[in-house]
């Protein structure tokens, strides 16, 4: 997969820009608050539909503009193909592939596979289960079509079992068989996406560890583990065990949206225990194991943006990654970093051609 061009239309603090782009490396390097991360972050929207940092669509507009267009040339087993992302106030996302329309985004995610190592993946040890949940679902969603759409109706099935509960609580009465409908419609559906993030966790997690064990020099022993409710019985069960709980609270308690990931390092938790530099070297060993694993599943190589990926790193794990980039398994790269020299030589160690953009001069 690779991508050719980029025309930006007031898409952030972008007026109108385009990008010519190297096969291979394409480094963008500039001041912070000049736009770098925006550049990746536009080629992110044009293969999953939305942006990786800012969730809100609209506030991906420029300041007193109404609108924004991301276009993108890809070449696809030698086919050109056009990816188009619009938005305009008011009204829905457009999202076009050879300038047709999408009935449903979820048509187009894994078509374009690409993978993003930010300084924001952060958020997965210091947030939530929601964001792991999320990267988790990201992940298998790009190879099965299938794993997306039960999960979407799982969701639109919680909120509506959620919906039902408040019903009950406000208006002071209790219907039991049309939860029941909503409980076996979860336990379909959660046993699925239960059992597919067991059977993916099972390869993923070895390739994983193999990444980080070539970043982190074998030196720190490292564990990805999978909690999940449904481990202690079918969710069927778990429903009518939590009702009480669930009519008081007026939300669904239990089931596979409660889900996390567990991170650990030396068998404590990375999020605790873990220094800023090994929970970088983590954080940087998940996002290549789903490069692996995305490029085994499509057959494709898949996009890799490094957002300021130089930062809180000492030389030796820098060194590291620039060793498994230069690797003829991995496709077209993009870097964004504020030290221009210290780019270039990363970049020339790499014996492959590049280009730099200074941004915001």
């Amino acid at each position: 997969m690779i991508l050719k061009s980029l025309s930006l239309i007031n898409y952030k603090n972008f007026e109108s820009e385009s990008f010519e782009f190297d096969d291979k490396i394409n480094c963008f390097v500039g001041q912070n608050g000049v736009g770098k991360t925006n550049i990746l972050d536009a080629i992110y929207h044009l293969s999953f539909g939305k942006s990786y940092f800012n969730p809100i669509a609209s506030q991906n507009i420029r300041h007193n503009e109404d609108f924004f267009v991301v276009h993108g040339d890809f070449e696809k087993h030698d086919t050109i193909e056009k990816i188009v992302v619009s938005l305009k106030s008011g009204q829905k996302k457009v999202i076009k592939r050879n300038a047709k329309a999408y009935e449903k985004f979820s048509d187009h995610i894994g078509f374009i596979p690409l993978v993003i190592i930010s300084p924001a993946d952060r958020d997965l040890i210091i947030e939530g289960s929601e964001t792991r949940r999320k990267f988790l679902d990201s992940v298998i969603s790009q190879s099965d079509k299938n794993y997306l759409n039960d999960l979407i109706n799982y969701n639109k099935t919680v909120s509506q079992r959620n919906a039902l509960l408040k019903y009950f609580a406000l208006n002071h009465t209790f219907n039991k068989d049309t939860l029941e409908v909503y409980n076996e419609q979860l336990n379909d559906l959660g046993a699925i996406i239960f059992e597919k993030r067991k059977a993916f966790l099972d390869v993923f997690v070895p390739i994983f560890k193999s990444r980080h064990k070539v970043i982190s020099n074998n030196q720190e022993p490292v564990e990805l583990n999978y909690k999940s409710d449904l481990f202690d019985g079918d969710l069927k069960q778990l429903l009518e065990q939590n009702l009480a709980k669930d009519r008081a609270v007026q939300y669904t308690s239990t089931g596979i949206h409660k889900d996390d990931l567990l991170f650990e390092i030396d068998g404590h938790p990375i999020k605790k225990f873990g220094s800023q530099g090994q929970q970088k070297s983590f954080l940087i060993a998940l996002k290549l194991a789903q490069f692996d694993f995305i490029k085994a599943q499509s057959g494709v190589n898949p996009i890799l943006l490094l957002d300021d990926i130089f930062d809180k790193l000492d030389e030796q794990r820098v060194g590291q990654i620039i060793k498994l980039v230069d690797d003829s398994n991995f496709g077209q790269l993009f870097i964004s970093d504020t030290h221009a020299d210290r780019t270039e030589n990363a970049v020339k160690q790499v014996h492959q051609s590049y280009q730099i953009f200074n941004i915001g001069t």
